[in-house]
């Protein structure tokens, strides 16, 4: 499927889900929900392929989003999107409808989506003085999406909108490496 058409899925069952917890005043607990799916795709090899398994019937995807709803004890209505999304057989969308579902909350609360890229786990503190940093320097809440690559070895990278600031060790060993190939 052309990754456009997964977009524009993404965004009509992030949007239907969010004007149901809208509705339902359950907006922040849904958000906790999809945060903590978003971790458990990023960190399970396991959980990915069962998203992406065309061997596994809806049923049994059902069941074990299901099952993985209860140990996490998330939200019911989290709970019933899930399984609507396996019936549908769009479990693998859920990484962009998260991304949609969190932007349609960042927006409505008019918040700045901050990504950033870290080589090791920030801590509470150290986040706390990533976002007063970003909101002053873009005038607005910030809500900051940590996710750490140790491939960075050191350093950060920001992304707000289409600004990006790269701080990593990463990449100034490859410009040290250009800067050094040019010299011989």
């Amino acid at each position: 499927m052309p990754s456009e058409t997964i977009g524009v899925i993404a965004e009509r069952y992030a949007t239907a889900l969010f004007e149901l917890a809208e509705s339902q005043n359950a907006l922040d607990l849904v958000a906790s929900d999809l945060k903590s799916l978003k971790a458990m795709i990023r960190d399970s090899a396991d959980f990915n392929r069962l998203l992406d398994s065309p061997v596994l019937t809806r049923a049994e995807q059902g069941k074990a989003v299901a099952a993985l709803a209860a140990a996490a004890k998330f939200n019911t209505l989290t709970a019933n999107f899930l399984g609507l999304a396996a019936t549908n057989r769009r479990l693998s969308s859920l990484p962009g409808i998260i991304e949609c579902f969190l932007g349609l909350l960042a927006a409505k609360r008019g918040e700045i989506a901050a990504k950033v890229l870290s080589a090791v786990e920030l801590t509470k503190g150290q986040i706390a003085a990533l976002e007063a940093s970003l909101k002053t320097a873009f005038g607005g809440n910030v809500a900051v999406d940590v996710t750490v690559d140790p491939s960075l070895l050191g350093g950060l990278m920001v992304n707000v909108g289409s600004r990006m600031v790269d701080s990593s060790l990463k990449t100034k060993l490859q410009h040290l490496k250009l800067a050094m190939k040019g010299v011989g």
